[in-house]
């Protein structure tokens, strides 16, 4: 199994995105995810052109691929509300160059329906601009396998994909559900894969953490993936550490670790 091993910007969400973009190239990653930094995630529906193009910019002097972008459903308005805003998204990630739109869901149960309306118009708008939407595990509409297998059937378009969060399964039941169990039924329909470890004390799940720490079977979450004919890319989203050296080390670690078990499988 050798795919894209990349980086969301998410372990230095307390940085400018430039810094942060800087400090994952120089921990060995050629692509970035494009989460939050100070505050803000910097390409939105209601972007600039010139904001998109500063992103851009600020990944290419890193040499990094902005290869995925956070986004967001704006879902308090009108289906086409909802859809015009996406479209507007859509057309920033493509600016961007990104492969990818990670999309979280909702966990407002009397909007489940119109966010599946929602991924069924834009789904199209997404496939014209060469970009997969990518839903993970996130709670709500997204809890558990059976829950994203379910969103997968009620879009039922190409250009909409699973990704693979195996800590946010442990997260957000708070350890009642394990990735490994669901993993081979998720496999063949998962496009992208968040690499985040969970450990669980009590009743408090932590993912701030760093991949191999917590309760995680990543060669069997990784294995599965492979054996489904996974290409896509992976990308390390927590690290443990509070001081950036030692975010800096652990984010090199992991990408390492996975590296490692990559080559085994």
């Amino acid at each position: 199994m050798q795919t894209t091993i990349g980086c969301t910007s998410r372990p230095y969400n307390k940085l400018g995105y430039a810094e942060a973009y800087a400090r994952i190239a120089a921990a060995g990653y050629t692509d970035v995810a494009v989460f939050a930094n100070d505050g803000q995630i910097p390409v939105r529906s209601d972007s600039s052109a010139a904001e998109v193009a500063a992103v851009r910019a600020a990944a290419a002097a890193e040499g990094l691929i902005p290869s995925m972008l956070l986004g967001r459903t704006k879902l308090d308005g009108s289906v086409e509300e909802a859809v015009d805003d996406y479209r507007r998204l859509i057309g920033h990630a493509a600016e961007l160059g990104v492969r990818y739109l990670l999309d979280l869901g909702t966990g407002d149960e009397d909007r489940f329906d119109l966010y599946f309306e929602l991924m069924r118009r834009v789904a199209p708008d997404a496939a014209a601009a060469d970009i997969g939407i990518s839903m993970k595990p996130h709670g709500g509409i997204s809890l558990t396998s059976e829950n994203l297998l379910a969103a997968h059937a009620k879009v039922d378009h190409p250009a909409f994909a699973i990704c693979c969060d195996p800590g946010n399964i442990i997260y957000y039941t708070k350890g009642e559900r394990r990735p490994e169990s669901d993993i081979d039924q998720v496999a063949p329909l998962v496009s992208t894969a968040i690499i985040k470890d969970c450990v669980v004390e009590g009743e408090k799940p932590d993912v701030m953490i760093t991949p191999g720490e917590g309760l995680v079977d990543f060669p069997v979450v990784l294995g599965a993936l492979d054996r489904a004919g996974f290409n896509g890319p992976c990308y390390v989203e927590c690290v443990g550490g509070g001081e950036l050296a030692s975010i800096d080390r652990n984010l090199a670690f992991a990408l390492g670790y996975i590296k490692g078990i990559q080559a085994a499988l």
